[in-house]
């Protein structure tokens, strides 16, 4: 049974008296006020959160969220009022938060990741700070925040300002490994998250520095991981969502709520009879490549697929140093350079569209 914060699990109806959103406390009265004014009147990111406080205040017990396409084709799905408290709840549980917390809001709403963040002020009695959804973030830096979530580039843009946050939780994208060297040296404790739209934001977490920093995922509590006859992650966590959950992400279980990711099974390489994984081979490659960039298999008639490296940016020289802790079969056998890589809107890179660009 997940905990909360409170001594029963508020339903999806009962916004927490302590909640407060950009300065002012509001109950469900006044949050259908201000999603009123900002949907006729605010910035593009507040016509978004005007939007979702409408659905979340109306008498479905659901919203709609679009995901990313992590399991299949981006698509709008239904996910339960509830299901989403009980997210918040165990969040607020596994990082400590209490009422009256500050948390800074600096995401997309259009997304779970967003939207979670609100859900999770509401719910929990929280303090949110909402600001445009920008690649470098800007905040009142006379505050210290306990609780953020940002994607990578956020967090590299905010490297001289991570000290305005006791704890953060990247997720979106993998982190790059200047990134991971960087946070070494913070007090900020950095988080990576595993989860998607479909298992209403993270259902696991790992450490990335500090003295817990770790390469295992551990599960929340009272979600079932395991693996299939594909090695691939199966998930269930029915205070979430129904079922099991198959994904794409091929993992290794070291205890019945701790993994590691090897790597994504759509963007498994076969070249030559052999299995390579992309994430894997990218992983090695994150230290001498500034640029975006991600490996991938071609069609080649004696290897089946054979492995190249695609980098966003101009054409340029490749110092082969870079492939030193690559084995033999998993350096690229042509490299290529695109100007832009095709994205999701919550840019996320689209390999497949990106590799088309290449024709």
């Amino acid at each position: 049974m997940i905990t909360a914060v409170e001594s029963k699990i508020p339903t999806y109806d009962k916004i927490h008296l302590k909640f407060k959103l950009n300065g002012r406390y509001y109950d469900a009265e006044g949050l259908k006020t201000v999603a009123y004014c900002f949907i006729k009147e605010g910035e593009p990111h507040q016509k978004r959160l005007g939007d979702f406080l409408q659905a979340w205040l109306d008498k479905n017990d659901f919203v709609s969220v679009q995901t990313s396409g992590s399991i299949g084709e981006p698509k709008m799905i239904k996910i339960k009022k509830q299901a989403m408290v009980n997210s918040a709840i165990a969040t607020g549980d596994a990082f400590n938060l209490r009422p009256g917390d500050s948390l800074l809001h600096c995401l997309p709403f259009n997304f779970i990741a967003g939207r979670m963040m609100l859900v999770r002020a509401m719910i929990l009695g929280l303090e949110l700070d909402v600001v445009p959804p920008k690649i470098t973030p800007v905040f009142d830096t006379t505050k210290t925040y306990h609780f953020g979530a940002m994607i990578p580039l956020q967090v590299e843009n905010l490297l001289p300002k991570l000290h305005h946050f006791k704890a953060l939780i990247i997720g979106g994208a993998a982190v790059p490994h200047k990134l991971l060297e960087d946070i070494q040296g913070v007090e900020t404790k950095c988080y990576s998250t595993y989860g998607m739209t479909e298992t209403v934001s993270h259902i696991a977490y790992r450490a990335l520095n500090g003295s817990d920093k770790s390469d295992w995922y551990t599960a929340m509590p009272n979600v079932k991981v395991s693996v299939n006859d594909k090695d691939c992650l199966v998930l269930e966590a029915d205070y979430l969502f129904d079922g099991a959950l198959e994904t794409n992400d091929v993992a290794v279980m070291r205890s019945e709520n701790e993994f590691k990711l090897i790597g994504r099974i759509d963007n498994v390489i076969n070249s030559g009879g052999l299995k390579l994984f992309a994430e894997q081979i990218e992983k090695h490659l994150t230290s001498g490549i500034s640029e975006r960039f991600f490996v991938a298999g071609q069609a080649d008639d004696k290897l089946g697929e054979r492995l190249i490296l695609v980098i966003e940016g101009e054409e340029r020289d490749i110092d082969e140093s870079i492939y030193a802790n690559l084995e033999k079969n998993e350096i690229p056998k042509a490299v290529y350079f695109v100007d832009k890589f095709v994205e999701t809107p919550n840019r996320k890179i689209q390999r497949k569209k990106t590799l088309e660009l290449l024709k």
